[in-house]
């Protein structure tokens, strides 16, 4: 069943940014952005934060935004807040022509649409969660495309903050610094983000799932493009002589631990992954992610990647094989210890918001680990959204709305001195 409750100011925002195409693409990652559409709600997000009051708001040639809410106040004194989201949505699913629209979840599947005849639907077994969810109005694409709710469900709550802090300046709050940043889903993400002009002593990024959840671990992150270089000859003269490149990438992907996969690890469990693959008998190419949370693991991997390459080396002829590995992001907890505030903050104001606060490793990465290794602590906190970066992508209104009531929470815990 289809509907149209009356819109709250998070909902509305969110349906309406929703429908800018902002797909980023990793084979155009030297510019940034890496989409022009990216633009569109990069200028839309400036004029409105200037329509709110945030003089200084504006969104640069990169499709940064940033903005300035001051403090509150009493507040003038105290160091100043980041809060970040992302604005452009993954690859993993086609983003344009984004239809959202408002089901009454009654229980059993919850059905997206209808395409090619069949339902595009998420089951109790897929999402445990959703039983708790019957009786909540939610917002869901038409099964053709994702939602983009990663992350414009966060940028939506972060929007209505802002608004309802406009409209309501007896909330206490330090100076509040807003950045929407692109690329972000292509290991890009905050990158460009100058942090002395940002001006924020400590952030959290709003980009996560399941409402409770905080993230301050997370995967580090690098990613191998593994190059094979072939021996060509008439493969009926090729006994001995030939050395193909598509079956030398075979054999490096065989070197890798098969348990080792994305489909077979959980938890704090790392994985090799391989992503894209091209090529010729001549030269092929595959491009792998690494990831790991523990430090010295991480580096195992790296070093394993390196070691097939020389096992294959030995065997093939120097040079056959050759890996370059890109550092991507780091475990954000190697930068968090002792600023227990951060997560005690988060935690507090979920509790309040009558929600189950728990710290959940994210397996994945945020802008805010690139920040914090950059220098501005910034763990993550939920949109509330579930199955991002498909067709079955959705998000509960209430969560949506919870969510701004969580960020209110947060900024006024941060409109007294922090320990």
């Amino acid at each position: 069943m289809t509907y149209n409750p009356s819109p709250s100011d998070a909902l509305e925002r969110l349906l309406r940014y929703v429908q800018v195409d902002t797909q980023s693409d990793s084979h155009n990652e030297a510019q940034t952005p890496s989409t022009a559409c990216q633009h569109d709600l990069a200028r839309m997000l400036a004029g409105e934060l200037l329509e709110l009051g945030c003089s200084d708001a504006k969104a640069d040639e990169h499709a940064y935004v940033t903005a300035t809410l001051p403090a509150s106040a009493g507040a003038e004194g105290l160091p100043a807040l980041g809060l970040i989201a992302h604005i452009d949505t993954a690859m993993d699913a086609p983003a344009s022509g984004v239809k959202p629209h408002i089901v009454r979840y009654e229980g059993g599947p919850l059905v997206s649409g209808i395409v090619d005849g069949g339902p595009v639907q998420t089951t109790p077994e897929q999402v445990p969660g959703l039983a708790q969810l019957v009786g909540q109005d939610i917002v869901v694409t038409d099964g053709t495309t994702l939602l983009g709710a990663d992350d414009k469900a966060g940028v939506a709550e972060i929007m209505a903050l802002v608004a309802r802090l406009v409209a309501n300046p007896e909330l206490a709050h330090p100076a509040l610094k807003v950045a929407f940043v692109p690329d972000e889903e292509i290991g890009h993400g905050a990158s460009l983000l100058d942090l002395g002009a940002f001006g924020a002593e400590w952030a959290y990024t709003v980009d996560g799932e399941s409402l409770g959840e905080f993230n301050y671990e997370c995967f580090s992150a690098s990613q191998a493009t593994v190059r094979a270089h072939g021996v060509a000859v008439h493969p009926g003269m090729a006994k001995d002589v030939m050395v193909n490149a598509i079956t030398v990438l075979r054999e490096f992907d065989d070197l890798l631990p098969a348990n080792e996969r994305p489909e077979h690890t959980e938890g704090y469990e790392g994985f090799f992954h391989p992503i894209e693959v091209g090529g010729t008998a001549l030269d092929a190419s595959c491009t792998y992610i690494i990831r790991d949370f523990d430090a010295e693991r991480f580096s195992a991997r790296e070093q394993l990647m390196q070691d097939a390459a020389a096992f294959l080396n030995r065997r093939h002829g120097e040079g056959t094989v050759t890996v370059e590995i890109r550092e991507q992001y780091r475990n954000m907890a190697e930068h968090l210890r002792g600023l227990d505030f951060l997560r005690d903050n988060a935690f507090a104001a979920m509790e309040a918001c009558g929600m189950d606060a728990r710290a959940v490793p994210v397996r994945g990465g945020t802008d805010g680990a690139q920040l914090t290794f950059r220098g501005l602590p910034c763990p993550n906190l939920p949109t509330g959204g579930y199955n991002f970066h498909g067709v079955r992508e959705f998000i509960p209104v209430r969560s949506l709305e919870a969510m701004v009531d969580v960020l209110e929470g947060i900024v006024a815990r941060f409109a007294v001195p922090q320990a």
